[in-house]
């Protein structure tokens, strides 16, 4: 089985920035909408499989399934903002794109993947996470109840410990796209579809496992728990907890406790601690083009 060597894949993905950042607004926003929903679907699945199962057993389940998103992603070319937040910064680095330009291909990328995985947060609150009942009326079954417990660990669980919380959920962020950057570059180092799978399997799965915190799935997940809440309210006092403390989660504790910093993060981790470290590892070693 061939593959790429420590130099080649840091031009690689240099030369993917350059790539990215020559897409129009409209490519850009459509293929982030495919990565959003790529990544919700991972998500879904995580949510089903997981359920019923103690937290350990559970965060092994998930992230044994949830590699799928990016998979899809990696295979197909789309658009994910965690890990654009590594290859166009390389390209950058390398002189080869602007900063500004670093700026556009994240922004519409971002707006891209909330878009795609509101779009599934929605299909999943009105199709599997619902079951009929009585009297016609749907009702959250017990997969959608697991829906909305993610999405009030994501949200509520921070907000309780304040300024603590905030600090948490950056470091788990800056983890988290440590490690899905790690998968591209093991995806860019294999020149087969196996090695790909491979590579991008195992970092996803440690990250999922580990408990650290993804923008684009919460994008999907805390959405997912705010459809069903809305759309369903007795599940807050039949939870209880912090979500009926709060009385469910608002738009407010989507960004403020989950969103705004794990973006921060996720940045971080994919921009300092793998553009950055490849980049002055090897940026004397690139082969010439």
């Amino acid at each position: 089985m061939s593959f790429n060597p420590p130099q080649k894949i840091v031009l690689m993905a240099g030369n993917g920035g350059v790539y990215k950042s020559k897409l129009s607004a409209f490519q850009l926003l459509l293929r982030g909408f495919m990565a959003g929903a790529y990544i919700a679907i991972g998500g879904a699945l995580c949510t089903v499989c997981a359920t019923g199962f103690s937290s350990g057993a559970a965060k092994l389940v998930g992230g044994a399934v949830f590699p799928v998103g990016l998979i899809a992603i990696v295979l197909t070319g789309a658009e994910l903002f965690t890990g654009d937040c590594m290859l166009v910064p390389m390209a950058a680095l390398m002189k080869k794109v602007s900063w500004k330009g670093v700026l556009r291909v994240w922004g519409w990328v971002y707006l891209g993947n909330i878009i795609g995985s509101v779009f599934y947060a929605y299909l999943m609150s009105v199709g599997p996470f619902v079951t009929g009942g009585a009297g016609g009326a749907l009702a959250v079954n017990a997969f959608g109840m697991n829906a909305v417990n993610i999405a009030a660990a994501k949200t509520l669980t921070y907000k309780a410990a304040g300024a603590a919380g905030l600090w948490s959920m950056f470091w788990k962020a800056i983890g988290c796209n440590y490690l899905v950057n790690i998968a591209i570059l093991l995806a860019l180092c294999a020149d087969n579809v196996a090695g790909k799978f491979l590579g991008i399997w195992f970092p996803i799965m440690a990250f999922v496992s580990s408990g650290f915190e993804h923008c684009v799935a919460n994008m999907y997940f805390i959405p997912t728990g705010m459809m069903l809440i809305n759309w369903h309210p007795a599940v807050v006092d039949k939870i209880g907890g912090l979500l009926a403390l709060n009385g469910g989660i608002s738009m407010s504790d989507m960004w403020l406790w989950n969103l705004l910093p794990v973006t921060l993060g996720n940045i971080a981790g994919g921009f300092l601690f793998v553009a950055c470290f490849y980049f002055y590892a090897f940026r004397k070693e690139l082969p010439k083009e």
